[in-house]
């Protein structure tokens, strides 16, 4: 049987990367998924690949946008059951140690990642709280972890803080039967780390900072959400499970 028969899913971020890859897995695992992204293009045509699949356009740091998402979901059937909240990015070239970083690529990063992050979990909550329940999942780094992103000051504290939204968000709900879970992956090949990837020497830097030697791919990710969206992972919460190859070990 398919771990997630019978849930509905909604995914942010997935016109593409991790998110995609994560939203495709639910399908495929059985679930009905929302595909959410601020390109709404995007996230259409990824939904349109499934016939148990729908995209939305949601744009994380309006919350305006949120609540209309969520409204309309909740309104025509489609109120989820497990919500990732995976949107984010990372300023490459902009970014930078904190002495040297610029105050608008702080705020556009923490708006983003943190707020965006916030404003997402907070409508999650809100419509768990009138479905009984739910999985909420967050995008976490281990750039939050450790010095790994001692180059990228506003992205590694974005992540920190959707660690700590994690745990005292699994506190304060597990009595309605939610939960709040973070994934942590390492360096993942996707769209977002282009800058990296093009970058040869730069990449063999990071994959030689993971212990089993390779990159992760958007699957590596995908297939431990499904674990914390199903039923098997029921008494997992306020917890971060790293899919990093082993970089946080270090």
């Amino acid at each position: 049987m398919a771990r997630l028969s019978g849930k509905t899913a909604l995914v942010t971020g997935s016109a593409q990367g991790i998110g995609r890859a994560v939203a495709d897995r639910f399908v495929q695992e059985g679930a009905r998924v929302v595909f959410a992204d601020r390109d709404v293009a995007g996230a259409t045509a990824a939904a349109d690949a499934h016939p148990n699949a729908r995209g939305v356009g949601m744009d994380i740091a309006d919350e305006s946008s949120v609540v209309s998402a969520f409204e309309d979901l909740v309104a025509s059937g489609w109120g989820p059951d497990v919500v990732v909240a995976n949107a984010g990015v990372q300023l490459f070239g902009e970014d930078a140690p904190i002495a040297e970083l610029d105050l608008d690529t702080w705020k556009r990063t923490i708006d983003i990642n943190l707020t965006g992050t916030f404003l997402t979990v907070k409508h999650a909550v809100r419509a768990m709280m009138t479905l009984g329940g739910g999985s909420i999942i967050l995008t976490g780094s281990p750039t939050a972890l450790n010095g790994e992103g001692a180059s990228f000051a506003a992205y590694s504290a974005s992540k920190a803080g959707i660690h700590g939204m994690t745990r005292t968000t699994a506190a304060a709900y597990s009595a309605h039967n939610i939960r709040v879970n973070t994934v942590v992956p390492a360096y993942t090949e996707t769209r977002l780390v282009t800058a990296i990837a093009e970058d040869p020497q730069a990449r063999a830097a990071i994959i030689g900072r993971i212990p089993l030697g390779r990159p992760g791919s958007p699957d590596d990710i995908a297939g431990v959400m499904v674990y914390l969206a199903s039923d098997d992972a029921a008494f997992a919460t306020g917890a971060s499970f790293a899919v990093d190859g082993g970089m946080t070990t270090l």
